[in-house]
């Protein structure tokens, strides 16, 4: 049985709590950091391995799992069923630390290359010191709120980078006006984007960049968003933008909010159609052990 998420956090935060029990049938989650280039400084990151890791020789996809704004990359651990929900398969999952970024190469401060860091630091790290399947058709990128922004935003913009790509409740009126609605959010996305109206805000906007990219050069999409989110229409807008411009993609719109709980519904999902699309293996062999429902939380 499943243990309820004690988690409800509105808006953007994430508040720390302690990790709960997962039953952990994953082979350990480890938490490193490295010395990124893009950021001249050490960033830390959390790793989550499939069962069996330490005891053999094989390789795995990786999936980069992105936090949302005011939270770190101990988050998605310490407040979801990741690291159960990740024991279902043979999968690697990489929680990085982004700030308040909003995972992109700021327009104000020089040394903040989040993007680069992302793609350039962050990925060589992980293949350099983990058994992974070093190629773009072997990784995925996701992520929650300013999170799924940057997925999108990354995948966008650097066309075959990875075979996967989601976005759950995403953020993505980041560059465009979102303060409107989370005004919070101004300090970082000023710091980010800079002045409004500006080139850099036109480069890092997610309708922008769908109406120009060739699809065909990009990942499946996966997207979700609660029924009751703030952030739903931008949503409902770039899922409208992905359709009218024919990628391949798939959306949920089920009850919820833009808190802790509804992430932590939506990543059995994602994992799921995650699976199927980059044919990731199951944790166990066809036959012998059920893969837990991700029908009912």
């Amino acid at each position: 049985m499943r243990v309820p998420t004690i988690a409800m956090v509105a808006c953007l935060l994430a508040l720390p709590l302690a990790a709960q029990d997962k039953g952990m049938a994953v082979d350990t989650a480890e938490s490193k950091s490295f010395f990124s280039t893009a950021l001249a400084r050490d960033m830390p990151y959390e790793v989550v391995l499939p069962a069996g890791y330490s005891g053999s020789q094989e390789r795995y996809p990786v999936l980069y799992l992105l936090h949302g704004w005011q939270g770190d990359e101990t988050n998605f651990v310490s407040l979801t069923h990741l690291v159960e929900d990740a024991s279902a398969y043979k999968l690697i999952v990489v929680t990085p630390r982004g700030g308040n970024s909003w995972y992109v190469n700021s327009a104000t401060r020089a040394k903040d290359r989040y993007a680069d860091y992302v793609l350039q630091d962050l990925i060589a790290e992980v293949d350099a010191h983990y058994r992974t399947i070093a190629s773009p058709h072997e990784r995925a990128v996701a992520g929650i709120s300013m999170g799924g922004y940057g997925a999108m935003l990354i995948s966008l913009r650097h066309p075959g980078a990875f075979a996967f790509a989601a976005s759950i409740s995403g953020a993505f009126a980041g560059p465009s006006g979102i303060e409107s609605v989370m005004p919070q959010l101004k300090p970082s996305t000023d710091e980010a984007f800079g002045a409004v109206g500006s080139t850099t805000r036109t480069q890092n906007d997610v309708d922008t960049l769908i109406g120009t990219a060739d699809h065909t050069q990009q990942p499946y999409f996966f997207l979700e968003c609660g029924a009751s989110d703030p952030l739903l229409s931008s949503n409902r807008r770039v899922v409208e933008e992905l359709s009218s411009h024919g990628f391949a993609y798939e959306y949920h719109e089920l009850p919820g909010a833009h808190t802790w709980p509804f992430w932590d519904a939506a990543l059995p999902t994602m994992l799921e159609v995650l699976s199927k699309q980059m044919h990731v293996e199951p944790a166990s062999a066809p036959g012998t052990t059920e893969k837990p429902s991700t029908a009912v939380r």
